[in-house]
Order: structure tokens, then C-alpha cells, then sequence
């Protein structure tokens, strides 16, 4: 996890790569520049996971410390508004199709389900302990919320199943620990579930929601990932030392481990 800002303002830096598509080299060498800076003047301490609504031009981040989700209007550039009353926002997820916006609320044990133009409270679901990672299957309709763990009472975590439909818990499927990461390929079928304190991934079968492997990572704390599906890789940051590993992501084979900076939060 990141580290809180200094001042109690917290912001968005948003980075644009400046090189050109006139040569390859050129985008090699040109760096990266900052676009724009967004306050968000009522947020105190560290933010968490965000979303976006495309169409509508709107971020939604996570407060977390300041128990609220943060509206970002991205076609102004500017701070949009507030929603309080969270205990640990965490995980979001927005639907378009089903105008549903989804907030983890980790110390509630909740899901809280919101109308996506207008922001109101629609329910709230209960699962296990300490909800926070979301992946949303667009096919099924089906929201996998990370939660539980031995830091929760448990000795084991889940990933809770929601129907997005119809704002329902659908069952849990038992995995390891509490989840870091959860990532899902293009057709919704599998799920790679990233266990930060066991330092393993573990491989799931979303249709018959069975465990179909489990694979060790090399370093310890796999937190925050993204998956390339074109070129079968999963791209992880580790906290234990901090490395930025790629696993094959049909066989968990060790690809490449890297160094890179402490605190990652969120790999894209």
C-alpha cells in the first residue's frame, strides 16, 4: 500500500506519454509528463482503488482513510463530489450496462450497491470480513469480491460471488487466504486469485468454481498484478523485496523478476 500524502489534501496525478507515433525510438527516449493534477481538498489520508465510467467521464476513488468514495469529472478536470459514510472503502467496481456502481466496504463486511447516474444507495450485500478486491464478469453478471483470511478469524479466505443483477450473494468458493489481487481473462472463466501472505497465486475455474492450480511466486507479498492475455502474462508487484515478476499465465512458470520501487499499489 501506498504511503499517506504529507498535507492532509490528497490528490490525482494523471500522466500522459508525450512521445509521437513518428518513430519508435522516439518513443522510447521521450519521458513522461504530468498532464494534470486533481485535489480532492476533503480527502485525509491514503486513497484507494478506483474505476472509471468511460462514457460518462467519471472517476471513482476509494477515500480510503477518509471513509468516503470521491467523484472525479474527467471531461472538467476537477473534484465532482462526495459520498460518506464508508468503513474502509476499498474495492469499486461501475457497470454501464447495468447502471450499478459497487463499493467494498472492508470494517462492514458490506458490498453497497449504488444507481450509477445518480449515486443512490440501492443495498447493501453482506459478505465475509474485510471485502476488497472486485473483478465484475460483464458475460455472466457476476461480481468476485476477495475477503476474509487468518488476519480475520478464518483459516482460509474467500472470493464472494454476487449476482449483479439482482444484488444477491451467490456463494463463496474457499481459496488460501485473504486475496491481494483478482484478475479474470477475457472470457470470464478463469480467475487468477493472488494470495499476498501465502506468496502463491491460485487458479480458478469460474463456471464450476473449483481451484484448478496453485503456483508459489518467488517473492513474497504478490499484492497488486494486471494480466496481458495476448502474451499469456502475469504482471505482479511483490513487497518482499520489491520485484515486478511475470508468470506464464497457462503454465505459472517464472518468466522475468525485476527490481522496482517500495509500496506499490496497483499495477495497470
Amino acid at each position: 500500500m501506498t504511503k499517506p500524502l504529507p498535507s492532509c489534501l490528497c490528490a490525482l496525478a494523471l500522466l500522459i506519454a508525450s512521445a509521437t507515433a513518428t518513430s519508435y525510438q522516439q518513443q522510447k527516449t521521450e519521458p513522461l509528463k504530468l498532464a494534470q493534477t486533481i485535489s480532492m481538498p476533503n480527502v485525509k489520508g491514503r486513497i484507494d482503488h478506483m474505476d472509471v465510467d468511460i462514457n460518462g467521464e467519471r472517476l471513482f476513488v476509494s477515500g480510503l482513510e477518509n471513509g468516503s468514495l470521491e467523484i472525479i469529472d474527467l471531461k472538467a478536470g476537477k473534484w465532482k463530489g462526495s459520498i460518506p459514510g464508508f468503513k474502509e472503502p476499498q474495492g469499486v467496481a461501475y457497470d454501464p450496462t447495468l447502471n450499478k456502481l459497487f463499493v467494498a466496504s472492508g470494517e462492514e463486511g458490506l458490498v453497497k450497491v449504488f444507481r450509477g447516474d445518480t449515486l443512490e444507495l440501492l443495498d447493501s450485500i453482506q459478505v465475509d470480513r474485510d471485502p476488497d478486491r472486485i473483478a465484475f464478469d460483464p458475460h455472466t453478471q457476476l461480481l468476485y469480491v476477495g475477503c476474509g483470511g487468518k488476519v480475520e478469524g478464518k483459516g482460509y479466505g474467500e472470493i464472494a460471488i454476487i449476482d449483479a443483477k439482482n444484488d444477491k450473494h451467490a456463494g463463496d468458493i474457499q481459496i488460501a487466504d485473504h486475496p491481494g489481487e483478482i484478475l479474470m481473462d477475457q472470457s470470464g472463466g478463469t480467475l487468477y486469485v493472488f494470495v499476498s501472505i501465502a506468496s502463491r497465486i491460485q487458479v480458478i475455474n469460474a463456471k464450476n468454481r473449483q481451484i484448478l492450480s496453485t503456483w508459489l511466486v518467488s517473492s513474497q507479498r504478490p499484492a497488486d498484478a494486471a494480466f496481458d492475455e495476448a502474451t499469456h502474462r502475469l504482471l505482479m508487484a511483490t513487497r518482499i523485496p520489491a520485484r515486478m515478476i511475470a508468470m506464464d499465465s497457462n503454465t505459472g512458470e517464472e518468466v522475468a523478476s525485476l527490481p522496482t520501487v517500495e509500496g506499490m499499489d496497483g499495477v495497470y
